[in-house]
């Protein structure tokens, strides 16, 4: 395969963690091959700040201070919680947030996990393991009450796998959401109805300096 034109090559500074850049360079350079699109991939210091075309970010990456890369076009970040980022000033490209079907798949199939673990009360069996077997009949999901606090994508699909498994699902978000099956709630002044009928609750909000300590003692 001849050399690319020099001209064409873009330049994609990884703001991540040696480590992680092993995990996800061969990756991205045979995706971006794969579109006929030649690049570069270095960390901090491996391409000047002037020659980056595009930034792939982490949280905890060691770029803080976006200024000096003038000619970027785009932060690309590899998660979907950009909480951490949005509030940098220094930050004036596009930020994309990525949206995966892996990685909504994942979420909910760990809210899910988790939320039968204690609606059955698995803890039960694999902590105490009792010598003799002592039944328990918890009950269906269609008389328990699960409130998912954030409903954006994530907790639109957790949400709406909780209740297609039959259980009562009362969802609660910043601003109106209309998400089919859920009962939807939103504003501070519902969030204590929303907390008052959940007998398992389920957080998915971005940390924000608003949702920080949402769930105090009180609460």
């Amino acid at each position: 395969m001849p050399a690319p034109d020099a001209d064409k090559v873009i330049h994609l500074l990884f703001n991540v963690t040696p480590t992680l850049l092993e995990d996800y360079r061969d990756p991205i350079l045979s995706a971006l091959q794969r579109r006929s699109i030649a690049a570069r991939v270095g960390l901090l210091g491996d391409i000047a700040p002037e020659d980056v075309d595009y930034i792939v970010h982490a949280t905890g990456g060691p770029v803080t201070d976006f200024a000096p890369f003038t000619h970027a076009r785009a932060v690309l970040s590899l998660w979907a919680g950009v909480e951490k980022i949005v509030g940098n000033t220094t930050l004036t490209q596009p930020l994309c947030r990525m949206v995966d079907d892996g990685l909504r798949q994942g979420m909910v199939e760990w809210v899910v996990g988790h939320v039968l673990r204690a609606h059955l009360g698995m803890d039960h069996y694999v902590r105490d393991k009792p010598r003799d077997w002592q039944q328990h009949v918890p009950p269906l999901a269609t008389e328990r009450s699960v409130t998912v606090l954030g409903l954006g994508e994530l907790g639109s699909a957790a949400a709406t796998a909780l209740a297609q498994l039959g259980f009562r699902v009362t969802g609660w978000s910043r601003s109106p959401r209309d998400v089919k099956g859920i009962r939807c709630l939103a504003g501070a002044a519902s969030l204590a109805q929303a907390l008052a009928s959940a007998e398992i609750l389920v957080g998915l909000l971005p940390q924000t300096p608003e949702t920080i300590d949402l769930l105090d003692a009180e609460r």
